[in-house]
C-alpha cells in the first residue's frame, strides 16, 4: 500500500498512524537525510537532477526491501510520483534540461520494469492554501523558497495521473475538509475504507 499526494499533504502523518493502527511497516520518503534537497530548493534548475535521481534511488531500494519483507508495508510516496509528477513538471517549467531529464527517463524505464503498484493507492488531494499551511506549520527552513507556482503545478500534474489512474485499487481523500489527527472520527473513516478495499467490509 502506498500514499501520494502533493508536499504538504499530510502523507508521512497518515503513513505512521495507518503503520500503529495495522501494525505495518512504513517505508518513509527520504527527506531529513537528503543531501540535495535544501540545495534543490535554493537552485531548482542546477539541483533537479541530482535531486530527482536521489529519491529514484531511495525509491527504488525502498521497493526492494518491501519485496523482500513478507510484513505488509505501507510507503509514503510512490516511485511512479517521482517520474510521473516532478521529473515531469521539472522538465516541462524548464527547470530540468532535455539532456538531464532524458537520462533520468532512461534510468526510470531500467527500474520500472522491476516494479509493481501497490495493492492500494491512496491519493491526499489538498487545495494551494491547505498545503501552504501544512508547509508552514512542520517549519523547515528550506522550504520556505518554494513557490506558489510550483505546488500549483504539481497539484495539476497529480489531477492528471489520478484522473487516468488504473493500475490498482484507488481512495481519493479530500484533505481540505479532513482533519484526521485531531479528529478520531476522519481518521476511523479512513480504516474504514482501507477495510472495504483490502477485507471488502467494514472493521
Amino acid at each position: 500500500m502506498a500514499i501520494c499526494g502533493n508536499i504538504g499533504c499530510g502523507k508521512t502523518t497518515l503513513a505512521e498512524m495507518l503503520s500503529k493502527h495495522f501494525h505495518w511497516k512504513a517505508e518513509m520518503e527520504s527527506v531529513e537525510d537528503n543531501p540535495y534537497l535544501a540545495d534543490f530548493y535554493e537552485d531548482m534548475k542546477r539541483w533537479s537532477f541530482h535531486l530527482q535521481v536521489y529519491f529514484l534511488n531511495s525509491r527504488f531500494n525502498q521497493i526492494k526491501r518491501i519485496r523482500n519483507n513478507k510484513t505488509s508495508t505501507i510507503q509514503d510516496r510512490t516511485i511512479f510520483e517521482d517520474a510521473y509528477i516532478f521529473a515531469d513538471n521539472l522538465r516541462e517549467s524548464e527547470l530540468m534540461n532535455k539532456r538531464d531529464y532524458e537520462c533520468y527517463l532512461t534510468l526510470f524505464k531500467s527500474m520500472i520494469e522491476h516494479v509493481q503498484a501497490p495493492d492500494l493507492l491512496i491519493y491526499l488531494k489538498a487545495d494551494i492554501p491547505k498545503l501552504v499551511s501544512q508547509i508552514e506549520k512542520r517549519g523547515r527552513t528550506y522550504e520556505n523558497a518554494i513557490r506558489l507556482d510550483y505546488l500549483m503545478n504539481l497539484n495539476a500534474k497529480y489531477e492528471k495521473w489520478i484522473g487516468s489512474y488504473r493500475d490498482s485499487k484507488l481512495i481519493t481523500i479530500d484533505m481540505n475538509s479532513t482533519d484526521f489527527v485531531h479528529n478520531h472520527e476522519d481518521f476511523a473513516q479512513i480504516v474504514n475504507r482501507i477495510d472495504v478495499e483490502i477485507n471488502g467490509l467494514f472493521s
